[in-house]
């Protein structure tokens, strides 16, 4: 390709004209590298982890119905509880009159059972509910999480999303559980028992507001201090998080370095802190839990006291002096519902700053709808790709990886002027390949070596697009890879990575991981081949047979082959093998170099080596040193032409 021609393809990338435009310097970023980390310039970022009520409301929305037939029983439960000061007022006028109740007791009691029957309904319904909302929003985050760009998950802790979904989202059920729906009704009640309050004793009601109106202004103060401090708390526990799954995933490193105590410390002080912002929340909140409960008892003593001298002046009787009393308890009741429902708010709105901090990210396919608007989909066979074209190739590739200033969860404004704005994760780019330019015939088998941290990973990464080039393309067939759906990009490429994962389950599970619907009989066919049948034979479960945590109860050796047969299994045209032989000793890595040159017929294949016998036979290799491309060609001739390639060779006696 020309160099006007691959001006033009950016262009065309980018949505600008072709005519008009200086050429791209080697160093100058490429604007799609704007998109390619998943990240936001300054002006798009987010206002901070703070909630509002506005975010929250569509976790009620979504179950509207029940909320309204909750609220419909609420209404009922006030209509039954204020009639129940109504009722008690006649019978003690009745009694005092001498004349028969009739059947007002009989009333009387099936109000009060009726409203036990209609509560615990209304407590099931809401807990119900609650749960629901706690289901949806770890759906929301589960799926946000797992689409995420890969550049996030290098930044980001990993307990601490996991307590993200596990902990912060359980803290949304209290909206319900803790009074928030019955506050509505508790509101109705609050309103019937003030104009029936007004009714009996506009002089008594008027010393009660007065007093309820310091009691609850005072705490309306202290619950707006809740939200800050439930956050931070949420944020020390994932910090605990973070530090226990650190500590746990890595426990046979630390123990055999001897640092059990060192770590069992650090990690017992994330949880004394998470215990410090916890007790922070318990103190402000025990200044609002009593207000409703000394608020009552001061009504009562002034209404008690008031309402004795009323009754003895003849203003008011005894039986509405009773009411009146009645009315109050029921007056106070919602009241102290309200503000319970205010802390539980306030602290759930903590929580969601932390999920909406996640689900505010965008996915890892959110910029390829402007980088690509017409994605071009590529079918099994490669239909739509250009027959002759390479089947991978590197174009002038440049690529720096993010490198992130780590932050304070529980200062999640660090230093910025706006405290409620997150401190911007990315401070610089760390530059890795500079400009890569190779091409990978189709069915021919390509090597990359070189030493360790010359780029040659992060070239796979850019196949697989775990990230974008800054500058250049990777193409396909032809196609630049950006233009292609990821989904349909990625099932045309079997990729082993370096440290072979192997994913907690069985074995069935992890060969199936890329190939749902594979049989048993191809799963045991692809073990074999790559030298673990004995696997299937020392273990009566066969494919049902447990790996363990992170593949624990298998060898380096097995678990490396058992990546390498899940890539297998599902017999992409183009294989990406990094490092695939390196944990095999010389018997199991003949076996292995003879498993994959039987499945590499038709296929291409890019494996990177630092075992040059591995690769010495390949049909080109390509030597790449401090991110750049020094040498191609056969060994022969790389041994001839690159003296860093002959070092090599030399050093692992190949020549």
């Amino acid at each position: 390709m020309t160099q006007t021609e691959t001006r033009a393809a950016r262009r065309a990338l980018d949505g600008r004209p072709s005519s008009g435009r200086r050429a791209v310097k080697p160093e100058r970023r490429n604007p799609l590298a704007s998109f390619s980390f998943g990240r936001r310039s300054a002006s798009q970022a987010p206002a901070g982890p703070r909630a509002t009520v506005r975010q929250l409301i569509p976790y009620l929305t979504e179950h509207k119905g029940i909320l309204a037939f909750v609220l419909a029983l609420s209404l009922v439960l006030a209509a039954v509880g204020l009639a129940q000061p109504l009722v008690v007022g006649r019978v003690i006028t009745l009694v005092g009159e001498g004349q028969p109740l009739g059947g007002l007791v009989w009333l009387l009691a099936v109000l009060l059972i009726l409203q036990g029957v209609l509560s615990g309904y209304q407590h099931y319904l809401l807990q119900r509910t609650g749960e629901g909302i706690v289901l949806t929003s770890r759906k929301r985050l589960i799926s946000r999480i797992l689409n995420l760009p890969i550049a996030e998950f290098d930044s980001r802790r990993t307990g601490d999303l996991v307590s993200r979904v596990g902990s912060d989202t359980t803290l949304l059920r209290a909206v319900l559980t803790q009074g928030g729906v019955e506050a509505i009704g508790g509101a109705v009640t609050f309103l019937g028992a003030l104009i029936a309050m007004i009714v009996i004793d506009p002089v008594l009601l008027g010393l009660t507001v007065l007093v309820l109106f310091v009691a609850v202004g005072g705490a309306a103060l202290l619950s707006l201090r809740i939200r800050d401090a439930s956050h931070q708390a949420q944020a020390k526990v994932g910090s605990l998080a973070s530090a226990v799954e650190r500590s746990i995933s890595s426990v046979r490193t630390i123990r055999a370095a001897g640092a059990t105590r060192r770590e069992v410390e650090a990690t017992e002080a994330e949880a004394v802190g998470a215990w410090e912002m916890g007790v922070k929340v318990a103190k402000i909140s025990a200044l609002v839990v009593p207000v409703a409960s000394i608020a009552m008892q001061a009504s009562f003593l002034v209404v008690l006291g008031v309402g004795g001298y009323r009754v003895a002046s003849g203003a008011i009787t005894i039986a509405s002096l009773v009411s009146f009393i009645l009315f109050l308890f029921m007056m106070i009741m919602p009241l102290g519902q309200m503000l319970g429902a205010l802390i539980a708010i306030n602290q759930a709105l903590g929580a969601l700053g932390r999920i909406e901090e996640i689900l505010d990210l965008p996915d890892e396919d959110a910029d390829d709808r402007r980088i690509a608007p017409h994605a071009i989909m590529v079918g099994p066979a490669n239909e739509g790709m250009q027959p002759d074209a390479p089947a991978l190739e590197f174009d002038d590739v440049h690529f720096a990886y993010a490198r992130t200033t780590p932050n304070d969860p529980a200062d999640p404004g660090n230093d910025s002027p706006d405290e409620h704005r997150p401190e911007p994760d990315v401070t610089e780019r760390q530059p890795v390949l500079h400009g890569i330019s190779f091409r990978v015939p189709r069915g021919q088998r390509i090597a990359l070596v070189g030493p360790s941290g010359a780029g040659k990973s992060t070239i796979l990464s850019l196949i697989e697009r775990f990230y974008d080039p800054s500058v250049g393309a990777v193409r396909m067939g032809g196609l630049d890879i950006r233009s292609l759906e990821r989904t349909v990009l990625r099932s045309q490429i079997g990729y082993v990575e370096q440290d072979a994962p192997v994913l907690a389950g069985t074995i069935r599970d992890n060969l199936k991981l890329g190939s749902p619907d594979a049989t048993d009989v191809e799963c045991e066919h692809v073990l074999r081949a790559v030298n673990l049948g004995g696997v299937l034979e020392r273990d009566p479960l066969g494919l049902s047979a447990p790996v363990g945590e992170d593949g624990i109860m298998l060898s380096g050796g097995e678990r490396q082959r058992l990546a390498i047969a899940r890539a297998l299994l599902a017999a992409p045209p183009i294989l990406l093998l990094d490092e695939s032989t390196s944990s095999l000793d010389g018997v199991n890595e003949r076996m292995m170099r003879e498993a994959i040159d039987a499945v590499a017929a038709g296929r291409t294949l890019v494996v990177i080596a630092h075992r040059l016998s591995t690769v010495i036979d390949s049909d080109r290799i390509v030597v790449v040193d401090q991110g750049r491309v020094i040498g191609q060609g056969t060994h022969a001739e790389l041994v001839e032409t690159v003296p860093l390639y002959r070092e090599l060779a030399e050093h692992q006696l190949l020549v």
